[in-house]
């Protein structure tokens, strides 16, 4: 009996260290976090990149992409693309290796889903191809863009696969539960009830877009294909794109004034002079922790288990719109897509299978707290389930931080003196001159409603 005490003891304190210094990626990246609020972009980029290059492979793929994010926000589009390139080449891999994860997925069960390889969520896979086109379209690489454009259509059709697996995967998960009377008891629970309730009840607030569907995605695809476009069946594509936006997210003003351009030029791409304003701004909503006290029965006892659960945090700081004035003419910016509602829907979607992961943990953990506390003769239950509470109990809150709230554009003729002025009410006003293509994209970025923004440009013609 001892032995058996003492080992199990043993195993707890094993998992224990395996925990040890898993502070959650929330805590981990306040710092680069605050540089980039504050407008030390650079400094954010060059310590994500440092760390994307020698972090071990289970976090490379969330730092790649953070750092990918940070260099194309200071206007370093080659860096991007190299840490964008090394995300998307660790989550092919990934995928590669799916059928050899069970181990992995054990470790996260007696551990924490934290300390699981981080392999990129569905919208991580369509921004990082999205975010590879502007890059190289920005470096003057047009043609190098369309695959990578093509290539975040694909993801989009992916993702409603990936989901239909993950949701068998979860019911498999949920069969082979050791511990399914445990944790059905406990989700019968009132208490569990409201407190699951509580934890996901942010997301119901949003309106949705279809299923894994980016409308800027979508929209760059439609922009790109009515001015780079080769031939009539590309004008055709521009044409599905732009329309598809329409019923995404109901009727806007610039896209309407494209496709009625794409109606009178006919097969023949368009060459009057426009100048399109895309604006990027604010923070995407990431993932906090909370931590919820779970009844547990075991054999008539009930055992308490402390379980940590993702929780999103909106971020509401941001610049509301972008005012671009070119003379007398002046058009504020309109959203094409609310990224928040994508990072929702994706949460929503993955919540059940968050759940039933974190119940068969907290079960295990239960039946061995009970198994502790039954055998011990020394006092040292409390100490020991301190000790796993601390280590790790830790929730999964990696997610793509330096991603933005809302992409936002607005389109103008191209003023003859190419001098455009750009506002948002909380930061300085900025000069631009628009460069001499036909038709051109400046491309702005503001983190929060006060910091400065960031102002880039390229040809589409």
């Amino acid at each position: 009996m001892i032995f058996r005490f003492v080992r199990i003891l043993i195993t707890i304190t094993a998992i224990a260290v395996i925990g040890t210094g898993c502070a959650s990626y929330h805590d981990q990246t306040k710092g680069v976090s605050a540089a980039i609020v504050s407008g030390n972009t650079r400094a954010a980029a060059d310590a994500l990149g440092k760390h994307a290059d020698a972090c071990d492979k289970k976090d490379s793929v969330i730092f790649h992409l953070e750092a990918g994010g940070a260099y194309r926000a200071c206007g370093d589009f080659t860096n991007s693309n190299r840490h964008l390139e090394n995300a998307g080449t660790q989550i092919d891999k990934f995928e590669e290796q799916a059928k050899t994860k069970v181990g992995l997925e054990f470790l996260g069960l007696m551990t924490n889903q934290a300390n699981l390889p981080y392999v990129g969520r569905s919208y991580d896979s369509i921004m990082l191809y999205t975010y590879k086109a502007l890059n190289d379209l920005a470096l003057g690489e047009t043609e190098k863009a369309r695959p990578e454009i093509n290539h975040a259509y694909q993801c989009q059709q992916d993702a409603v696969e990936e989901n239909k697996r993950r949701i068998e995967k979860t019911a498999e998960a949920a069969r082979k539960n050791q511990h399914a009377d445990i944790t059905e008891a406990s989700q019968n629970t009132p208490a569990f009830q409201k407190q699951m309730a509580q934890a996901s009840s942010d997301v119901d607030s949003f309106k949705f877009y279809a299923n894994y569907v980016n409308p800027f995605t979508v929209y760059l695809d439609g922009l790109y294909f009515l001015y780079a476009g080769v031939d009539a069946s590309d004008m055709e594509h521009a044409r599905k794109s732009l329309t598809r936006i329409q019923e995404l997210i109901g009727s806007n003003k610039f896209v309407q004034a494209d496709l009625q351009l794409i109606e009178s030029s006919g097969t023949t791409h368009p060459t009057t002079p426009y100048t399109y304003v895309i604006f990027e701004t604010g923070r995407a909503a990431s993932r906090n922790e909370i931590k919820i006290n779970l009844p547990f029965i075991v054999q008539n006892h009930v055992v308490m288990v402390t379980a940590a659960l993702p929780k999103l945090e909106f971020h509401n700081d941001q610049a509301k719109d972008l005012t671009v004035k070119a003379g007398d003419l002046e058009e504020k910016t309109t959203t094409i897509a609310n990224l928040d509602s994508i990072v929702a829907l994706d949460f929503k979607n993955e919540w059940p299978t968050i759940l039933t992961k974190t119940m068969i943990s907290c079960a295990m953990k239960a039946a061995q707290n009970y198994e502790i506390a039954k055998n011990d003769t020394y006092g040292l239950t409390g100490l020991f389930k301190g000790l796993v509470d601390v280590m790790i109990n830790i929730a999964d809150t990696r997610s793509w931080t330096t991603l933005p709230k809302e992409f936002q554009v607005a389109r103008i003729p191209t003023p003859a003196d190419r001098k455009l002025v750009l506002a948002t009410p909380g930061a300085a006003p900025v000069d631009v001159t628009v460069a001499d293509g036909i038709v051109n994209v400046v491309y702005v970025k503001s983190v929060v409603a006060s910091s400065p923004l960031l102002v880039s440009q390229f040809k589409l013609k």
